[in-house]
C-alpha cells in the first residue's frame, strides 16, 4: 500500500526522485498522468491497465466520458527509474501540475500524487478545517478513526 509524504525537489531536465518505499510497489516501469486537482498520479502497470478497462466500459457516446479519457489518458507516460531512483516527467505533465523546484509525493493507497508545493499547501488549507464532516459524510459511525 502506498502511503506517506514526501519532499523532493524536481530538477531542470524534469527529473524527480521517487521515494525508496513507493518504488517496490510501483514496479521497474509505472504510468504517470495528469491526477485531479493539478497533481499527478502514478499508477503500477497493472492498475492503470484495471482503470483503463474500466474507463472502456463507459460508452463512447457519453460526453463526459471521451472528455475524461482524453484529459486522462492522452498525458499517461510509461516511466522507469534511473539508477538513482528518478523519473523523468513530460513537459506537459511538469506544466500541467505546476512543478518547479519542491514536490510533494504522497502516497493514496493504490496510486502516488505528485502536488507542486504550492498546489499542496493550498489543498491542505483549503481542506483541513472540513475533514472532519467529510471523514462523516464517508464512514459508517460505527467506524472509529
Amino acid at each position: 500500500m502506498l502511503m506517506g509524504e514526501y519532499h523532493h525537489n524536481i530538477d531542470d531536465k524534469g527529473r524527480l526522485t521517487i521515494p525508496s518505499k513507493f518504488r517496490f510497489d510501483l514496479g521497474d516501469k509505472f504510468v504517470i498522468t495528469r491526477g485531479l486537482e493539478n497533481c499527478l498520479f502514478a499508477y503500477s502497470e497493472d492498475d492503470f491497465k484495471k482503470i483503463v478497462e474500466r474507463l472502456e466500459q463507459i460508452p463512447f457516446t457519453k460526453k463526459d466520458a471521451r472528455q475524461f479519457m482524453r484529459f486522462f489518458l492522452s498525458g499517461a507516460t510509461l516511466v522507469e527509474f534511473d539508477k538513482q531512483g528518478r523519473i523523468n516527467i513530460t513537459a506537459p505533465l511538469i506544466s500541467y501540475a505546476n512543478l518547479e523546484k519542491e514536490c510533494i509525493i504522497i502516497g493514496t493507497g493504490d496510486r502516488l500524487e505528485i502536488w507542486s508545493s504550492d498546489n499542496w499547501n493550498n489543498f491542505m488549507d483549503s481542506t483541513k478545517d472540513s475533514m472532519s464532516d467529510i471523514a462523516e459524510g464517508l464512514f459508517n459511525t460505527d467506524i472509529n478513526l
